[in-house]
């Protein structure tokens, strides 16, 4: 089991910056790949970005491409999303996952475990 929680959603103006954190605890971080994924209301969940267990391997979606960051410490067994030049089209609630496979970054279904959310809204 690998437990992952997240923190720092918030609320932004648009055009700031917000730094997302996930812990991890429970198994060797740097042996699961990590994502992070979104889901605004009425919307599926969507992927966001990922990374490699050995942080080799970087995954963004289209709509978020030169804007945020993804990246990780496993000595701290943690991973980042770094959110900058924010829109209203951003807001959701932000989840981290753990994938110990890393066959398919962009879908949801692969991944094993899930943190319980951090909203993240941005007012235009």
């Amino acid at each position: 089991q690998v437990q992952l929680v997240e923190s720092g959603g918030g609320l932004v103006q648009a055009g700031g910056s917000l730094r997302l954190s996930c812990a991890a605890s429970g198994r060797p971080f740097s042996n699961y790949a990590m994502g992070w994924f979104r889901q605004a209301p009425g919307k599926e969940r969507e992927f966001v970005a990922a990374i490699s267990g050995n942080a080799v391997r970087t995954y963004y979606a289209d709509s978020v491409k030169g804007r945020f960051t993804v990246s990780r410490d496993n000595a701290k067994n943690t991973v980042y999303l770094q959110m900058n030049s924010l829109k209203p089209e951003d807001t959701a609630v932000y989840y981290c996952a753990a994938d110990r496979t890393f066959t398919v970054p962009m879908n949801p279904r692969t991944y094993d475990f899930w943190g319980q959310g951090t909203q993240v809204t941005v007012r235009s």
